[in-house]
């Protein structure tokens, strides 16, 4: 009797169909992890605008108003990076006074000019205040 040694149409069916399973639970979570390494650029860059706004205010001694991005000593193209432009960034407020610096930065995606950008979170802040003892503390945003 010849036996022929070849899979057979159902079983390559079902290891196609495993196949496919496997892939559509991977692609998701792969996705995440892409925006979340893309947002570590982000996240470096509102930490340069933190300590901008530091040395700042160890130069000037304190501030009551909310300084800007060229007024802490940044030009545009020092925020520039591979999915964030200067646009995404804002220090929405900052104060300093008795040796405390006290700031809120945000990072909006949908505000950078980079095809590249993350899609999730909208946004990202950067908070530093006495609510949080004067830490720095990241916390995802909702729509931009």
């Amino acid at each position: 009797m010849n036996r022929n040694k070849a899979f057979t149409m159902v079983e390559l069916m079902v290891v196609v169909l495993i196949v496919g399973i496997l892939a559509a639970v991977a692609v998701p979570l792969t996705t995440g992890r892409v925006d979340a390494a893309k947002w570590s650029e982000g996240k470096a860059a509102m930490g340069t605008i933190a300590s901008a706004l530091r040395s700042y205010a160890a130069e000037k001694g304190g501030f009551a108003t909310t300084p800007s991005l060229a007024e802490v000593g940044l030009r545009d193209n020092d925020l520039d990076g591979t999915y964030f432009t200067h646009q995404a960034y804002a220090i929405t407020s900052a104060s300093a006074s008795g040796g405390q610096v006290l700031f809120v930065i945000t990072c909006t995606a949908a505000n950078s000019t980079r095809s590249g950008k993350p899609t999730a979170p909208a946004v990202l802040t950067l908070t530093c205040g006495a609510a949080n003892n004067y830490a720095a503390t990241f916390a995802e945003g909702g729509g931009g």
